[in-house]
């Protein structure tokens, strides 16, 4: 808003969004300053700016050209309004390389013109990026051990392994420098290399929670047992308990039925009921 009537203001995108390390974020606003010209003065805040590294702003207008950046330009910066129009905006914040979980900057724009003035805020917040790591196939274990021992070496860069039961040479890697992350695997013999680009929790989601053994056997199924006793014997599913994740079947060739109970995980399906 602004503190005259008539006088600048701001509309559009605002507020904080989160970003990766060494990925940018934009905003597209408007802003209208009541005025044939205006002053924008810039305060820019970090989280830790004495010890984090340096976040790259800059504000181009509607075609692409800088108007302003925080390495080359000054705290303030005039801008014409031709006819007294509004004027398309966009500030980009690009998150740096080296940036630690949860540190942000905090970016207020303050448009003066003779018609008075208006302030608005931006904010970014670093987050953590998922990646996927090829590994040797069936050495996705070895490539987890390894990531792990070398999670606590020099900076924490790596929060999170996971190599998801049934994914044949993959896991997914948790972190905040992709860097880092990628010096980190670079003499661990059994992983090859990163797959270009992040992938976002919800992508993933479905890895995270077990799948349940019984999922797919119905009561009347024909299963093959694995293990156990009976390892090689064909059978009809009689029950199944979910919650438990056991199943209860019959023999299929024998002289009398007896029900017997086994973990889902002990059964391979070889026929659905009719």
């Amino acid at each position: 808003m602004s503190d005259t009537t008539g006088g600048p203001t701001f509309s559009g995108d605002s507020g904080i969004k989160e970003v990766h390390a060494g990925k940018a974020v934009k905003w597209d606003f408007e802003v209208s300053a009541g005025a044939a010209k205006a002053d924008f003065e810039f305060s820019v805040v970090a989280s830790d700016p004495d010890m984090g590294p340096e976040w790259s702003i800059t504000l181009f207008d509607s075609v692409g050209s800088i108007l302003w950046d925080n390495f080359r330009s000054k705290p303030k910066v005039t801008v014409d309004f031709p006819g007294k129009s509004g004027k398309l905006l966009t500030l980009e914040v690009i998150c740096p390389k080296g940036a630690r979980y949860d540190e942000s900057v905090n970016i207020e724009i303050t448009a003066k013109s003779d018609a008075g003035e208006a302030s608005q805020h931006f904010g970014a917040a670093a987050r953590q990026s998922i990646v996927i790591l090829k590994t040797q196939m069936d050495q996705e274990k070895v490539v987890v051990q390894s990531l792990i021992a070398k999670a606590d070496q020099g900076e924490k860069d790596i929060y999170a392994v996971l190599s998801p039961a049934g994914m044949r040479g993959y896991v997914f890697v948790e972190g905040m420098n992709t860097d880092r992350m990628h010096e980190k695997t670079r003499d661990i013999k059994k992983a090859r290399a990163f797959i270009d680009g992040e992938v976002s929790i919800e992508e993933i989601s479905n890895y995270l929670y077990p799948v349940s053994a019984v999922i797919g056997i119905e009561e009347g199924d024909i299963v093959e047992l694995v293990n156990g006793p009976f390892k090689g014997e064909k059978a009809r599913v009689t029950k199944i308990d979910e919650t438990k994740e056991e199943i209860t079947v019959e023999l299929v060739d024998a002289m009398v039925p007896i029900p017997v109970t086994v973990k889902g995980d002990s059964v391979r399906l070889i026929e659905k009921e009719n």
